[in-house]
């Protein structure tokens, strides 16, 4: 019974944690697509907007770096 519900709570765990992921790096590529089409567009609106997207982008990077460290890892090891 104990194993059971372990191998239950892994698989769901691992399933929750890929499904984070995903959402983070689609995220992470629809602000990266956001923030080269406003930096390449003239005006002080498009270019403040181009700015606040980092306020997102910076901690979806370190999240995609993380990730990928740990893949690496787990491949690795």
């Amino acid at each position: 019974m104990v194993t059971t519900v372990t191998t239950t709570t892994t698989t769901v765990t691992t399933v929750a944690a890929a499904t984070i992921t995903l959402i983070a790096v689609l995220a992470l590529l629809a602000l990266l697509v956001q923030k080269e089409i406003f930096s390449n567009i003239q005006g002080a609106r498009a270019k403040r907007i181009s700015r606040a997207l980092n306020v997102a982008i910076v901690p979806l990077v370190i999240v995609f770096i993380a990730t990928v460290i740990l893949k690496v890892y787990e491949v690795l090891y």
